[in-house]
């Protein structure tokens, strides 16, 4: 296999994982029929942003470069901050209303609005 091959290889396997995130994430909210984001996600953000980094390197593309060694910081301390959570519910109080379980990954729900005094007159 050539060099040219090899990196080839290597931004299409980048770019596979890169795109399998999505796929990751939509499933598993459909699952829950509500909007989760899972630790592969992250996992595959990281391999996939990886790859696609080393192949921008090899191209000398400083555009590429940029881009996906920002996005490597988010997605490694992502997962740092989800390293923190068990795999239970955690329980929190959220915009005001007490004891509410998050799961890790997990958008709570916005809170319920609260409806203003009418006026008797």
């Amino acid at each position: 296999m050539s060099s040219a091959s090899f990196w080839l290889v290597v931004g299409f396997t980048g770019q596979g994982l890169f795109t399998a995130r999505f796929l990751v994430q939509w499933l598993a909210s459909e699952r829950k029929r509500e909007v989760v984001v899972p630790r592969a996600f992250w996992w595959l953000s990281m391999l996939g942003g990886s790859a696609l980094l080393s192949y921008a390197i090899s191209r000398r593309d400083p555009v590429i470069i940029l881009g996906q060694s920002m996005g490597l910081f988010v997605y490694a301390r992502n997962l740092m901050l989800g390293m923190g959570h068990s795999r239970e519910p955690e329980k929190r109080s959220v915009a005001g209303r007490p004891h509410v379980a998050i799961e890790p990954g997990r958008i709570p729900p916005p809170p319920p609005l609260e409806k203003a005094p009418r006026k008797v007159g």
